[in-house]
Formats: C-alpha cells, sequence, structure tokens
C-alpha cells in the first residue's frame, strides 16, 4: 500500500468519526442535555477529513448502467434531429 492510497482513507475515517460525534449532539439535544463539544469536535474531524480526501482518485466506472446511458444518449440526439 502505498502513501498516495492511505491519506484518501485516513480521511475517510475522519469524515466517519466526525458524522458520527455530530450525530452524538443531536441525540444530546433530543435529551434535552446540549453537548456542543460534540458538534464542534464532528465538524473539525470532519473537516479534516475532507481536507484530506481531496485528492483521491475517482474510482473507475464499473459499466453498470451504461445500457441506460447508450439510451439516454440515443433519446438526446432524436431530440436535437427535430
Amino acid at each position: 500500500m502505498d502513501q498516495k492510497d492511505i491519506i484518501p482513507r485516513i480521511g475517510t475515517f475522519f469524515v466517519v468519526i466526525g458524522i458520527g460525534t455530530v450525530l452524538l449532539f443531536i441525540i444530546s439535544d433530543i435529551a434535552e442535555k446540549v453537548y456542543f463539544d460534540y458538534l464542534f469536535i464532528g465538524l473539525f474531524f470532519t473537516g479534516i477529513g475532507f481536507f484530506l480526501r481531496r485528492n483521491a482518485e475517482k474510482p473507475p466506472e464499473s459499466g453498470r448502467f451504461s445500457y441506460f446511458k447508450k439510451m439516454r444518449e440515443k433519446g438526446k440526439e432524436k431530440k436535437k434531429d427535430k
């Protein structure tokens, strides 16, 4: 595994932890015992996560919906011809 691959994975980890912490804040708000620390920590972790994920490579297309894409493109071409 290359360092180029590990940095976006760490970013994903921070995003997940940040979202979980924000959910803890929401749950504490519902319980009427609000802990704003959860909100700020969650936003901080989510921000760091997005910062680390910004250079992640896009996954290759799987081609699962290629038939639908072709059909949509044919439909657009027919509309242009009219």
